[in-house]
């Protein structure tokens, strides 16, 4: 789980939530499964509105552009993406999300990772955290707007009740180009060395990913 700082910038943020307070919104139930159904209680922007769509692309470009998710993620194929929003008293129950949907264009789509990017500031509402579990049971996100937070898809979740306020953000799941998790760390790692950083750190993560390739490729 990694939260990745100032993806959107505050004056992209406050764009972004003029374009959507004149947007329609629906019952989030549209676009929920039948488990998630009986959990779910927010609303969402239409994602056939042109306006909505002209946003959700301006998201995910930002997305595309932070160097951490072209890095570790390496994205190749995305879902469309919602703009989610939560009053008073509503929530998202514990759930687990889809490990298949539909990329923009129809292409079907592995969800390697889930995100959700925050809109709201956290002084605005109360509760509304994203709320994660691993094996070390859960952890609690709410950072500043215009952070997201990226996470396995296979990760049960939950958004937990609003106190106060609204909860404005955009959730979405990609497909990574390389479908390992292990795999993946190893190539993040060498770009990290790459990129430039002490020669004492270069030398801590080489030995970390020759480690990693020799039980990747050793034998018994």
């Amino acid at each position: 789980m990694i939260v990745l700082t100032d993806v959107l910038s505050r004056e992209e943020v406050l764009a972004i939530r003029d374009g959507l307070a004149a947007a329609p919104f629906h019952d989030g139930l549209a676009t929920a499964g039948a488990a998630a159904g009986r959990v779910k209680d927010n609303q969402q922007a239409r994602g056939d509105d042109p306006a909505v769509i002209a946003l959700a692309r301006r998201v995910r470009l930002a997305l595309e552009a932070h160097p951490i998710m072209r890095s570790f993620a390496r994205p190749v194929r995305w879902s469309r993406l919602m703009f989610s929003r939560y009053g008073p008293e509503q929530q998202y129950g514990l759930h687990a999300d889809n490990a298949a949907m539909y990329a923009q264009g129809g292409w079907p789509l592995r969800t390697d990772f889930s995100f959700t990017l925050f809109l709201s500031d956290p002084d605005t509402y109360e509760g509304g955290a994203l709320s994660v579990r691993d094996l070390s049971g859960d952890r609690e996100f709410r950072p500043d707007a215009g952070s997201a937070v990226l996470y396995p898809t296979g990760h049960l979740h939950r958004v937990t009740p609003v106190v106060r306020g609204v909860r404005l953000a955009c959730v979405g799941w990609m497909q990574s180009l390389v479908r390992g998790a292990d795999q993946r760390e190893i190539l993040y790692d060498l770009d990290q060395i790459r990129n430039g950083m002490p020669a004492q750190d270069s030398a801590l993560l080489l030995d970390k990913t020759i480690g990693n390739l020799l039980r990747m490729w050793g034998e018994d």
